[in-house]
């Protein structure tokens, strides 16, 4: 069996699949324990008969480190010491002076990761060539190490002056703390981002080191309790790139997971466009606490190099200056706080809102018996789009007379009906998300009219065709386990390793000799590492890719890099218009970066993969649904007993054990497949 895992912020699911067919179930996730989620969904799968001794993987995204840099209880940061040259120790606090809140003149900054007095500064300095101005003598290297003992750190960051030009600096003294500190994790910039850029070099590697001891310690006992059930199987990570990596690969490089657990959905859906041979897709996931939307975009996952983590957002964005900048590729997603949890209210004006609070896995809805909360969910329960009596198929119960009740005490307040107040509830949410959606197309420069939607998680295909209808999409895909979408995704990845180096020169100063010589070493060790991680060799792939700017801009575009240095600036020239409407096709082009990336399948076949079967298995029926201001009686489906050739006109609602479709008046759905597709 391989096995995965998608830890989310209501329910954990895992999908095994094996020669003898798959197994997908849901458990509830446990917010302030994660690993005790994965557990109890492992002992679900033993309870279905599956020897766990039989699983020869396991894949796992986790928010684990997200969590960690957002204050969760039970996952306080260690005190970390940052070693720096002399001079730099406030770069971290100062950054780049971006405002979180413009006009806000008591705006507050994200708390540094390092105190003040925890920040050393060493005498020494390189300039920007490598070439040493100030040299490191020992009885420097002893000051150091004696004044981090001192302060007794639970992990400590390493990042000197320009060492991604030359790190020998940054290696003595890294080597003089571990002798002297074992068992202190150590992060070294020139290692974690050997990118130019002080301030984003440096937050990366004090993230990453803060992450060290929670994640390390959060695998290891994970991988511990999995071997005390009888698992000998490798444990591998989703990174925020989308690639998977071993466990231990993963802990020493906690800043690369930071957003594993968004990626899943993307890298699924990316998976089914290929097989399908769709070039653009809009893949949406909503879940129980939030709605995320990412692109694939000519059958490419498209994906960004730097975020702020424990940032905000506003309306989907992320607001620069919230948070802690990291730099590490990730998949581009818009996210909101839009999910089957999030909490409806009333404003101090009287008016309805939806969000961003949100009720959670604990206590949850109204209508999970823990709460008293209106929250979308409810909304769908009193409009009948969702099961009045149970979800999950029969074994997750449902009240539906406590949602109605939360949602009568907000139409009381608002002076309009229980339904129509749920119908509003619903209204609301879709408009949010459909901010989302359009962030990362129409503000990417991108037609979502030309774009397949991707509905999955746990409420995307109740949600979808009002999106679609407001983007002007004319198609929807429902993946087979729309709700199991994203563990999906963990079996679908490759392992992926990517390292980079800086150039800092003109293309016209380098040559296609020149640049591969800079990429060879970069490419020879990202294959290395995807083999060593367990991949097969014969399925290893390299990608090039290149940061490019104007000479004198501040920020660079991100493209694929085919190795001809003039190539380099045709491309980013067609970029450059494509993005910000102009090319300044005589400026001269500036090659700051290079990155090599290799992706390789893991080794031995893998199994088929099959569809579910419904557990509750009902025969075709009707439920009254709240549609066009009354209740109206339509059809009920189960989807396992949809065969390829029915046509079901909307409205409707197709249900199954982890999602219910709500096929809108205007839209048609029919088995395509493993999925289901709706068209208007």
């Amino acid at each position: 069996m391989r096995v995965a895992i998608d830890v989310g912020g209501t329910f954990t699911d895992l999908v095994a699949v094996g020669a003898g067919g798959t197994v997908a179930l849901k458990v509830a996730t446990t917010p302030r324990a994660p690993e005790r989620g994965v557990l109890a969904a492992l002992e679900a799968l033993a309870e279905r008969g599956v020897p766990l001794a039989s699983i020869e993987r396991i894949a796992h995204a986790t928010t684990i480190a997200t969590n960690a840099l957002l204050g969760q209880m039970h996952l306080e940061l260690p005190r970390v010491v940052f070693v720096t040259t002399a001079g730099f120790r406030d770069v971290i606090e100062i950054g780049r002076q971006n405002r979180s809140a413009v006009y806000d003149l008591f705006v507050t900054r994200p708390k540094p990761l390092v105190a003040r007095e925890d920040r050393i500064g060493v005498a020494e300095r390189m300039d920007f060539r490598g070439e040493p101005l100030v040299e490191l003598d020992g009885a420097e290297i002893a000051r150091v190490v004696e004044a981090v003992r001192a302060r007794d750190p639970g992990a400590i960051a390493i990042g000197l002056l320009h060492a991604y030009a030359n790190d020998a600096h940054e290696r003595r003294i890294e080597a003089a703390l571990a002798a002297a500190l074992p068992g202190v994790p150590i992060a070294r910039s020139s290692v974690v981002n050997p990118e130019y850029r002080e301030y984003e070099r440096f937050s990366t590697t004090v993230v990453n080191a803060a992450l060290l001891p929670i994640v390390r310690r959060y695998l290891d006992d994970l991988r511990a309790a999995l071997t005390a059930r009888g698992v000998r199987a490798p444990l591998y990570v989703m990174r925020s790139d989308g690639g998977m990596t071993r466990a231990d690969a993963a802990a020493s490089q906690p800043a690369a997971m930071i957003e594993s657990g968004p990626a899943g959905g993307t890298i699924a859906a990316a998976a089914l466009a290929r097989r399908l041979g769709i070039a653009d897709v809009l893949a949406f996931d909503m879940g129980g606490t939030t709605a995320k939307a990412g692109t694939i975009a000519d059958g490419r996952v498209q994906l960004a190099n730097e975020f702020e983590a424990a940032g905000g957002t506003h309306s989907g964005r992320s607001i620069k200056g919230s948070g802690y900048p990291v730099r590490f590729p990730f998949v581009d997603l818009a996210e909101i706080s839009a999910g089957g949890g999030t909490i409806a209210f009333v404003d101090d004006g009287g008016s309805l809102r939806v969000g961003p609070l949100s009720a959670g896995a604990d206590p949850g809805p109204a209508c999970y018996g823990r709460a008293a909360n209106a929250t979308v969910t409810d909304a769908n329960v009193v409009l009948g789009r969702l099961n009045p009596t149970h979800l999950l198929g029969g074994t997750f119960p449902i009240d539906a007379a406590r949602s109605r009740a939360a949602i009568a005490t907000l139409a009381n307040a608002i002076g309009a009906s229980v339904e129509a107040t749920a119908a509003g509830i619903v209204t609301l949410v879709d408009a949010q998300m459909a901010k989302v959606l359009r962030i990362v197309t129409v503000e990417r420069g991108l037609d979502p009219r030309a774009f397949t939607l991707v509905a999955f998680g746990g409420n995307g295909a109740l949600h979808a065709c009002a999106l679609a209808d407001d983007l002007g999409i004319a198609r929807i895909l429902v993946p087979a386990r729309p709700g199991l979408f994203s563990a999906d995704g963990l079996l679908a990845a490759d392992l992926r390793a990517s390292y980079a180096a800086p150039v800092l020169r003109p293309c016209t100063d380098l040559d296609a000799a020149e640049l591969a010589g800079i990429f060879a070493p970069l490419e020879a060790r990202a294959s290395d590492d995807v083999r060593a991680q367990g991949a097969d060799g014969t399925t290893v792939a390299l990608a090039r890719e290149a940061d490019a700017r104007y000479r004198g801009q501040s920020f660079e575009l991100t493209l694929p890099c085919d190795g001809d240095p003039r190539g380099i600036a045709t491309a980013f020239h067609d970029a450059h218009e494509r993005r910000y409407g102009y090319a300044a096709r005589a400026e001269v082009v500036e090659l700051v970066n290079v990155r090599a990336i290799a992706t390789a399948t893991f080794a031995g076949p893998d199994p088929e993969r099959g569809q579910p079967a419904s557990p509750h298995g009902s025969a075709d029926a009707t439920r009254q649904v709240y549609l066009d201001g009354a209740y109206r009686p339509i059809p009920l489906h189960a989807r396992a007993d949809l065969g390829d050739a029915r046509t079901i006109d909307g409205p409707a609602l197709i249900e199954q054990y982890d999602a219910v479709t709500y096929v809108a008046p205007g839209w048609s759905a029919r088995v395509r497949g493993t999925e289901l597709e709706l068209t208007r």
